[in-house]
């Protein structure tokens, strides 16, 4: 049997977003019939640590030199990496060793080398990076790497016109919330001024406190397993503009994004520019004054036909297959 190791990002500042889209591709590879490992601190972030273990995926703690990396990747049949921390360095030595390498980036390839270069954002097929010799780059939303959980509840067609009198709202900032948006956003929707059923989801007690404190008519959740769920069941979809991006469009969400950190700008601003999803703002701006945000929000939440035209909009980009197409190129490296 064929074993493939996966070495990914993840912890309280990171946040979970790597290990999300590895666990797509992971999910992918184990329907083919390989065994998936990923080397990672999952340990850091205990419910993407229950994520890895649902899926019955074996986790060896992260390693960092070059030296150590090909002493434990060289033993896979392939490597898949996803990281904005390693050492540009680790990518040459692996690949040295002869070992597949497949590497999962976002726009700048951060010194990522690897015989195949992933990268799933919006419009990225439209860039043209100098690549690493003997690379090849497989990019834009045909290869966004969806998870199982979400390519169930895909509605088999775009959503319908829904027309309702207090629409519910689902707000989620990733599986830490990092940067702490889920107050400030609470904040924005309070001042639209307009009738409003909103859950938002808080990954500490601090930040549950922080939002109730907003507002005591919002429901406050802990991360949860039924995410997609709560998309599908949801009018407008707050969320970071990050890969869970990605996820939203292809369950059909009309979703308002937030950018809550610097390496999200590029995905954010094509997002709102392609007309898939509605820029709620930048995160230090809404916390320094809510209002712009809460213009944005204020016509999502009364104005039924916009939030349906971005819902089939973001449907129509994201087919949920592009797991698949990054599969099929592993394997092909693996053959």
């Amino acid at each position: 049997m064929r074993h493939v190791g996966v070495r990914c990002d993840v912890g309280p500042l990171r946040g979970i977003g790597h290990v999300m889209r590895c666990l797509a591709l992971a999910e992918e590879l184990q329907r083919r019939g390989l065994t998936v490992e990923f080397i990672c601190d999952a340990h850091t972030v205990p419910w993407a640590a229950g994520q890895i273990a649902a899926r019955g995926i074996g986790v060896r703690p992260a390693v960092w030199s070059p030296a150590e990396h090909v002493e434990l990747l060289s033993r896979y049949d392939a490597v898949v990496f996803d990281s904005y921390d390693l050492d540009a360095a680790v990518y040459p030595a692996v690949r040295s060793t002869g070992v597949p390498t497949l590497a999962i980036v976002d726009g700048d390839l951060r010194g990522a080398e690897a015989d195949v270069l992933v990268d799933q954002n919006l419009s990225a097929e439209l860039d043209h990076p100098v690549l690493p010799a003997r690379s090849a780059r497989l990019a834009g939303l045909d290869y966004v790497m969806i998870r199982d959980e979400i390519r169930a509840l895909r509605p088999p067609e775009p959503p319908a016109l829904r027309q309702v009198a207090v629409p519910k709202v689902f707000a989620f900032f990733g599986g830490t919330d990092a940067f702490a948006a889920g107050p400030a956003v609470t904040r924005a929707l309070v001042a639209t001024g307009v009738p409003f059923d909103a859950t938002v989801v808080a990954p500490t007690p601090e930040l549950a406190a922080a939002v109730a404190a907003v507002s005591a008519q919002v429901k406050v959740v802990g991360p949860t397993d039924q995410l997609a769920a709560a998309v599908r069941e949801a009018d407008v979809v707050i969320s970071a503009s990050g890969t869970s991006t990605w996820e939203l469009l292809c369950l059909g969400a009309t979703a308002g994004l937030v950018c809550v950190v610097d390496n999200q700008v590029m995905g954010y601003e094509r997002a709102i520019a392609t007309g898939t999803a509605a820029g709620v703002g930048v995160l230090s701006d809404i916390r320094e004054d809510p209002t712009a945000a809460a213009a944005v929000l204020k016509r999502l939440l009364t104005d039924a036909t916009e939030r349906n035209r971005l819902a089939a909009a973001g449907w129509q980009l994201v087919d949920g297959q592009g797991r698949v197409r990054v599969a099929d190129a592993l394997l092909h490296l693996i053959s």
